[in-house]
């Protein structure tokens, strides 16, 4: 069987690959800029270093750290439920044909609920708390992840199984040698979109009844017209979403990447 082809990904050996990314960030920069001038209107599209004087003050007063650490504490808990809860349905819905038949409606039900229908139900039933905003974002997250890990559930190798079987292999070494090795792609894809959704979940949360976070910020500055006051808050949390993207998505994604091309690079 011929290897799968190898592609390039930053960060990476590749130091064209790491160029390219830096000089697409600063077109982004740049076309920002020239929209900016174009309109020549700072109340309605400050530049950059208008945006930046104002995260630079943000940040001078702690107040950017404080609102940027607690919406960053919302994504993780978030993430963690949805994950772990989204995970489990769907390998257990993918390895039992009766139960995923039964539970399908449901999940195509969670799949189209509004996100934001979800979050007032669970401010209007659990209260104006963490608990309900966190809760909130997970329940939206939760049915994404479960139908890519029932996929990979399906798409599990029989003959990867019945080799663990044959050698008496016990749970836990099947688990980590046979099964996750095989689900690592469609964690890894689950882990990217949840992230990239999850955070765009918690700003509205946030900006609809929470006191603290990027989204109640961007609120107030929304209530008072302060567009720079948006974007800086906006810019400074796409930093840190793009810090763990380059950081810890991207090597899962690679990681699991490899693992496939060795098993498709392997005898056929």
């Amino acid at each position: 069987m011929t290897p799968a082809p190898k592609t390039a990904s930053f960060p990476g050996a590749s130091a064209r690959a790491a160029l390219t990314y830096t000089l697409s960030l600063l077109g982004f920069v740049a076309f920002w800029w020239a929209l900016s001038a174009l309109r020549a209107d700072p109340r309605v599209l400050p530049a950059p270093p208008e945006v930046l004087a104002v995260l630079a003050d943000e940040a001078r007063s702690g107040r950017l750290c404080h609102h940027i650490s607690a919406t960053l504490l919302r994504v993780v808990a978030a993430f963690a439920l949805a994950m772990v809860a989204g995970t489990v349905l769907g390998l257990w819905l993918g390895r039992s044909p009766r139960a995923d038949r039964w539970l399908d409606p449901w999940v195509t039900i969670f799949l189209n609920l509004p996100a934001l229908v979800v979050i007032v139900l669970c401010y209007l039933w659990i209260g104006l708390n963490e608990t309900a905003a966190i809760t909130a974002v997970a329940i939206n997250k939760t049915a994404l992840v479960l139908v890519t890990m029932r996929e990979g559930a399906r798409a599990l190798n029989p003959g990867l199984t019945d080799m663990a079987q044959v050698f008496a292999m016990p749970p836990t070494a099947r688990l980590r040698h046979v099964i996750l090795p095989q689900l690592a792609p469609f964690l890894a894809a689950s882990a990217r979109t949840g992230l990239a959704i999850i955070w765009k979940l918690v700003l509205v949360v946030e900006f609809l009844g929470r006191s603290s976070g990027v989204g109640f910020q961007i609120h107030m500055r929304f209530q008072l017209f302060e567009i720079a006051g948006v974007l800086a808050y906006a810019l400074a949390f796409v930093a840190v979403m793009l810090a763990i993207e380059l950081c810890l998505l991207r090597p899962m994604t690679r990681a699991a990447a490899a693992w496939r091309e060795r098993q498709d690079g392997g005898p056929a």
